[in-house]
C-alpha cells in the first residue's frame, strides 16, 4: 500500500486557480484508474478529472464551491501498489482532463435569454376547472372539550401549518382524521369553501458555485462599474412578419427565419452611422475600441447556465447565413459542443426572451461591451393608419419594443435613440433590409 498525493494540473494557459463544482468521490471510496473524481470550473470552461490510479480515496480537497491553486492537493488515495508522482506524467494527466460545456470567458456578463426555439410552442390549453361537489352535509358539531383527537403525528403537523384545530375537523368513519378529511375541510369549512392557495415547504439552502456564481459576479461587476441607462421604442413590424412569411414559403432548404436574422441584419446596416455603439471600454487603460466588424453575441440560456455564443462577422452574412449560425451556435451552445472561441470577443450582444420577452426589457451590458439590445414580443392592437384617401383607418398592426441598454460613459442618449430610430425605420420599411 502507498498513498498517492494527486494534485491539481495545469489545466490551461494562464489559468492559477478552478473551483470545485461537483465531487463524483467521497473519503472511503474505492476507485479505479480513469474513474471520473471531480468536476473543476476556471475562468474559461468546465473540465472532468480523472483519477491516474487505481485504490482507496482517503482525502479530497474541500467542498463544492471551494477554489484551490493549480497544483495543490485535489485528493489523496491509497494505491495498491507503489506508485508516486513521478510515476504520472503530466502528459497522462492531461489526457485524463476533458472539456465540457465551456462557457463565455469575457462574454458571459449577459444577463438574459435568446429564444431557445425558432417558433414558439403554443402554450398549452389551460384545464377546465372540475365542476364544484354538491357541498356535504355539515357533521354534527363535536363537543368542544378534552376530547382526544386521533390523528398521525404528519396530519398533526400539517394541521398545526395550515392553522387548523382538529377537533372541528370531520373524522372518517373510524374515528381518525387523514389527510383527505383534511383536504375536504379547506375545501369546504375552513376557507368558506375556497381552498387554499398552496401548502407550506420547508426552507432550503442553495450554494451559488460554478457558473451561477460567476454569472452572479458579473452581473454585479456590471451594474457597478457601468452607468446604465435604456431606451425603449415601439416598432411596427405587421410588413416585415409580412415579408419573412413569404421568405419562408419559398426557402427550399434553406433554414427558417425567424425574428433574429431580420433584426440583427438591421443592426448591422444602422452600426457604420453609429460606431460608438459597436465598441468595448477597457475602463482600467480608460480607451474605447471602435469595432470595423459587428461580432453580435447571443445571451442563450443552457441547462448547464447562461452562455453568450458569438456570430463572428455578423455584418458580411445575408439572412440565410444568419439563420444557419443562428441555429448551429444554440445547438452547440446547449449541447455543451461550442469552442471557446465560440464563446468569446463579442463587441455587441443581442437577448431576447422571445415569446416571454414582455412589454419592455432593461438588459444588462455585457462588460467590457458598450451596448446590449433587446427585443421583446409581438403584440397585435389596433392602429391608426392612413386610408389611401388622406384619411386614416382603424386597423389591426403587429408591434414590437425595442431595448437598449448603453454605457452612458461612452454612449449618449441621443446617439442610442438615434440609433434605435434607424434600425425602427428598416424594421417597418423591411424591403430596405434586401437592398445593398
Amino acid at each position: 500500500m502507498a498513498r498517492f498525493t494527486f494534485n491539481l494540473p495545469d489545466i490551461g494557459e494562464g489559468i492559477a486557480e478552478a473551483e470545485i463544482v461537483a465531487w463524483h468521490v467521497k473519503v472511503g471510496d474505492r476507485i479505479e484508474e480513469d474513474d471520473q473524481i471531480a468536476d473543476m470550473m476556471t475562468d474559461k470552461a468546465t473540465v472532468e478529472m480523472e483519477s491516474p490510479v487505481s485504490g482507496k480515496v482517503l482525502e479530497v480537497a474541500g467542498e463544492a464551491g471551494d477554489v484551490i491553486a493549480i497544483g495543490s492537493m485535489l485528493v489523496v488515495i491509497e494505491t495498491d501498489g507503489e506508485v508516486s508522482e513521478d510515476d504520472v506524467s503530466e502528459n497522462d494527466v492531461a489526457e485524463r482532463i476533458e472539456v465540457e460545456n465551456p462557457d463565455a470567458s469575457d462574454a458571459d456578463d449577459a444577463i438574459a435569454a435568446v429564444e431557445g426555439k425558432e417558433e414558439p410552442e403554443p402554450a398549452p390549453e389551460p384545464a377546465k376547472a372540475p365542476k364544484a361537489a354538491a357541498k356535504p352535509t355539515p357533521a354534527p358539531s363535536a363537543p368542544h372539550g378534552r376530547q382526544k383527537v386521533l390523528a398521525s403525528p404528519a396530519v398533526r403537523q400539517r394541521a398545526k401549518d395550515l392553522g387548523i384545530d382538529l377537533s372541528e375537523v370531520k373524522p372518517a368513519a373510524d374515528g381518525r382524521v387523514r389527510h383527505a378529511d383534511l383536504d375536504a375541510f379547506l375545501s369546504y369549512n375552513g376557507a368558506n369553501g375556497f381552498a387554499s392557495a398552496g401548502t407550506p415547504r420547508k426552507d432550503e439552502e442553495i450554494k451559488v458555485i460554478g457558473l451561477r456564481r460567476r454569472i452572479a459576479e458579473n452581473m454585479q461587476a456590471a451594474k457597478r462599474h457601468i452607468p446604465h441607462f435604456t431606451y425603449v421604442e415601439e416598432c411596427d413590424v405587421t410588413e416585415l412578419e409580412r415579408m419573412r412569411a413569404q421568405l419562408n414559403d419559398g426557402r427550399g432548404q434553406k433554414p427558417k427565419l425567424t425574428m433574429m436574422p431580420l433584426l440583427i441584419a438591421a443592426i448591422c446596416k444602422t452600426i457604420p452611422q453609429f460606431p460608438m455603439i459597436n465598441a468595448r471600454y477597457d475602463d482600467e487603460a480608460n480607451v474605447v475600441t471602435r469595432h470595423g466588424s459587428v461580432h453580435l453575441g447571443m445571451a442563450a440560456q443552457t441547462d448547464n447556465g447562461l452562455m453568450v455564443p458569438v456570430i463572428r462577422g455578423a455584418q458580411s452574412q445575408n439572412l440565410w447565413q444568419l439563420a444557419r449560425e443562428i441555429r448551429r451556435l444554440a445547438e452547440a451552445a446547449r449541447d455543451g459542443t461550442a469552442k471557446s472561441s465560440e464563446l468569446s470577443g463579442s463587441t455587441l450582444t443581442l437577448t431576447s426572451l422571445g415569446p416571454l420577452g414582455g412589454v419592455a426589457t432593461t438588459p444588462v451590458i455585457n462588460r467590457p461591451e458598450v451596448a446590449i439590445i433587446g427585443p421583446n414580443r409581438i403584440v397585435e392592437r389596433p392602429m391608426f393608419v392612413p386610408d389611401g384617401m388622406g384619411g386614416e383607418r382603424l386597423e389591426k398592426r403587429k408591434l414590437m419594443n425595442i431595448s437598449i441598454s448603453c454605457d452612458h460613459r461612452v454612449v449618449d442618449g441621443y446617439d442610442a435613440a438615434s440609433f434605435v430610430q434607424e434600425i425602427k425605420k428598416l424594421l417597418e420599411s423591411p424591403a430596405s433590409l434586401l437592398a445593398d
